[in-house]
């Protein structure tokens, strides 16, 4: 069989309930629910970091944010660390990328203008993390547009304004690369979104027009109907954005249907991180702003990861706890690009394939910028600290750490009961902290001291 074709979709800021697919009852992903139904859903995905510019580092490097000193917002990539676009190119593909980079821009104080500046401005070739081809994007797309209206910029640097509502004119502009793809090469085409999350300027999402009436009746995740926050306002223009983003995805699979090359395309949808709509950062512990995605919750890190194509199919639902961190592996492997362990995670292929004989099952996962915390997840207790001592801005990682929560997953799956300081969990503390410091080390960190619940 020839090399697949690699489509990589994402969205930003989704939560994976959000979609059928995943239990959502309001008719929000038709399209994803039917890949879904094509291919592998990983029903346990978790982002290895809820902050949109380490993760979209971490996807296109395979590294963690802290090896490679992008772990916060306006961080630009390395020059010195090898990216899949990169291995890609190096071996025969055609690479494209359409939507939101932010991975160009230096910023080392956020009340302050960049020290190098390109959030609203064109991106120069050495910062495109090595996509030399057809490239329609901007640093921070929503410093350079609204839901309706704005501009990327071309592999030219020149301005490409767009008028329309925002998902659907950055998938013009990926229907544009297929469009202009000659079929010698195979195609690494990455699409970044950035509905369903929050329009920044404007403190609320923005859903197609009159997207939020047909969403009216929703229910809320349990998670946020006890805690609150703000979702009872945000969750009809939230689902809206996340519909727009997969009426997208329905136009992209009707143009590889339309060239006769859906069946040769590996297909990836997933989302950088989740929401919590301010329902955790009232944690006395948690001294950052953001109300949304900062935190070591399941809210922030769980996200939706469908995989449909060669290799990915069946209608398969995979209950292993996986890690997008894995993701970068899993595609170079699926066009023959062995990486070994150039980058982290694993092959999710073996996971979908069922070969997880002597697997870990379990995910690491670290947060930072308002705070520095890691975490680990397993399929009984989310476990997390945090560092009181260390400005997540400036450090991404600390040599001390105290315990932040403890969630008994089985009892408890909306994560309510705070168990950090219950007597009856002395021993299963002690043992997923052990587990945690060993993972922080696999991660080429030191390892820090955990202390107890202060």
């Amino acid at each position: 069989m020839d090399r697949p074709n690699i489509l990589f979709y994402f969205s930003d800021q989704q939560r994976a309930d959000t979609m059928g697919c995943y239990g959502q009852k309001l008719n929000v992903s038709p399209y994803a629910d039917r890949l879904a139904e094509e291919g592998v859903l990983f029903e346990e995905a978790y982002t290895a970091q809820p902050v949109c510019g380490p993760c979209r580092a971490l996807f296109q490097t395979g590294q963690y944010p802290s090896q490679i000193g992008c772990w916060r917002n306006g961080q630009p990539l390395p020059s010195g660390v090898k990216t899949i676009a990169e291995y890609f190119e190096e071996n025969g593909y055609d690479t494209a990328y359409v939507g939101k980079w932010h991975l160009a821009s230096r910023l080392e104080d956020y009340r302050k203008p960049p020290l190098e500046d390109f959030e609203t401005r064109a991106i120069p070739p050495e910062r495109r993390g090595g996509y030399r081809g057809f490239w329609r994007a901007a640093d921070v797309l929503e410093f350079t547009s609204h839901g309706y209206d704005g501009c990327v910029f071309d592999e030219h640097m020149k301005k490409r304004e767009f008028h329309g509502y925002r998902a659907d004119c950055i998938t013009d502009f990926a229907l544009e690369y297929l469009d202009t793809w000659k079929g010698e090469k195979p195609f690494f085409l990455m699409v970044s979104h950035i509905e369903p999350h929050h329009q920044n300027d404007r403190g609320r999402c923005e859903g197609p027009e009159g997207a939020r009436e047909r969403f009216r009746e929703f229910e809320l995740p349990g998670d946020l109907a006890a805690l609150k926050g703000n979702a009872e306002e945000m969750y009809p223009d939230y689902l809206s954005c996340c519909e727009s983003v997969d009426v997208n995805l329905g136009r992209l699979i009707g143009r590889l249907k339309e060239m006769g090359v859906y069946e040769n395309t590996l297909l990836v949808y997933t989302s950088d991180h989740g929401a919590h709509f301010g329902t955790r950062n009232r944690d006395p512990h948690c001294v950052g702003t953001d109300d949304y995605k900062r935190s070591c919750h399941s809210a922030c890190l769980r996200v939706p990861l469908i995989i449909r194509g060669p290799g990915f199919t069946g209608g398969k639902r995979i209950r292993e706890l996986v890690s997008t961190a894995s993701l970068p592996k899993t595609i170079l492997a699926a066009a023959g690009v062995d990486v070994g362990d150039a980058m982290i995670g694993e092959d999710l292929r073996k996971v979908a394939d069922f070969q997880t004989e002597g697997r870990e099952n379990l995910v690491f996962a670290q947060i930072s910028e308002s705070r520095t915390g890691r975490c680990i997840h397993t399929p009984d207790y989310l476990y997390s600290v945090y560092a009181p001592d260390s400005d997540g801005w400036t450090e991404g990682g600390s040599s001390r750490y105290v315990e932040d929560f403890l969630y008994d997953l089985k009892a408890d799956p909306m994560e309510l009961v705070n168990l950090a300081q219950h007597p009856d969990y002395v021993r299963v503390r002690e043992e997923l902290a052990r587990i945690l410091v060993r993972k922080m080390r696999e991660a080429g960190e030191e390892a820090p001291e955990i202390l107890p619940w202060e």
